[in-house]
């Protein structure tokens, strides 16, 4: 009996296991020659491949690096401003730019500049904290409701339908009216009152798509529990439009907060906000407008430096839109 030969891929195309060989080891060549995947490669999840995109997209970058300018100086104001916001001189009311005060006076004799770079720290503030607050309390209502359904997702969907009928702009005339207040809490408990149902309908409808997918059913299928189920695997998935909506309604507070302020039942004296100094400024226009165009245009700019953030951040998230 010959001795069985040992095997040479040189002679691999001869015979069926030979062409069988030489069809595998030419699959690297499918797909334009590229090489096999590699299988210890791990593919990009959503959040990192959306980093990706976002440190690619100018508006992002542009937007990002006003926002963190904005943020400094909210926190250490005096870096760039060194006078008092409150101080006052009457001599020099309405007057225009002058060395050392390059946005001039308002109808008080005080610096404009300096009550601008001031007025950012709360803005941001209002800003940030009643969007978290509006995303934390619509995110576990709308949550809740959309994965365990029944009575509770009736109950809050009623509810959400009663607060969407009620005006912005008059509900905080109403509310701030009955609480008053010269700090920016009441201002942002009101936001957060009407804030966290938009909220709460998208994290709604985006958990109720999640849940249905195959592995929150296998998970379910294991004995998994409605806590681990909701943390581990429906939470991390459904987040992303919450924060889409709510990074592009942070400056829509920002803006709210200045209208309640202009129309006096905002922030009150002495805090410093862009909305009083827009209202105190507004009968000047004629002949002092600096008084109120920095003032709004630093509105302007914040509001707009959030929307472009949020919009980079949408496009990002959301795969259909690339």
């Amino acid at each position: 009996m010959p001795e069985p030969q040992p095997y040479d891929p040189a002679i691999a195309g001869t015979g069926a296991g030979g062409a069988m060989d030489l069809a595998v080891s030419e699959a690297g060549t499918v797909d334009g020659g590229r090489p096999p995947k590699d299988p210890s490669e791990k593919a990009r999840s959503l959040w990192s491949d959306a980093w990706r995109e976002l440190r690619r997209n100018p508006v992002f970058i542009i937007s990002g690096l006003v926002i963190v300018f904005l943020v400094i100086i909210s926190l250490w104001p005096s870096l760039i401003a060194g006078g008092n916001p409150l101080r006052a001189d009457l001599s020099k009311a309405q007057q225009g730019s002058s060395p050392g005060h390059p946005f001039g006076y308002d109808p008080q004799g005080r610096d404009v500049y300096t009550r601008v770079v001031y007025g950012t720290r709360t803005s941001v503030t209002v800003g940030v904290c009643a969007t978290l607050g509006v995303a934390i309390l619509g995110s576990v209502l709308g949550a809740l409701a959309g994965f365990f359904g029944g009575w509770s997702d009736s109950v809050l969907s009623r509810i959400s339908d009663i607060f969407f009928g009620i005006p912005v702009v008059l509900g905080g005339l109403v509310f701030l009216s009955v609480v008053p207040g010269t700090t920016v809490w009441p201002v942002i408990g009101f936001m957060v009152l009407l804030g966290w149902p938009q909220i709460a309908r998208i994290a709604r409808g985006s958990v109720i798509t999640v849940k249905q997918n195959d592995f929150v059913q296998a998970a379910r299928a294991l004995g998994a529990s409605n806590s681990r189920m909701m943390l581990r695997h429906v939470a991390p998935n459904a987040i992303a439009p919450v924060i889409v909506v709510a990074t592009i309604a942070l400056g829509t507070y920002i803006s709210l907060e200045a209208t309640l302020s202009y129309l006096g039942v905002g922030l009150k004296e002495p805090a410093i906000s862009w909305g009083i100094d827009i209202s105190a400024a507004s009968g000047y226009m004629r002949n002092a407008p600096h008084m109120v165009l920095y003032p709004a245009g630093a509105l302007a700019l914040t509001v707009l430096a959030f929307i472009m953030l949020g919009d980079a951040v949408r496009d990002a998230l959301d795969p259909k839109l690339r």
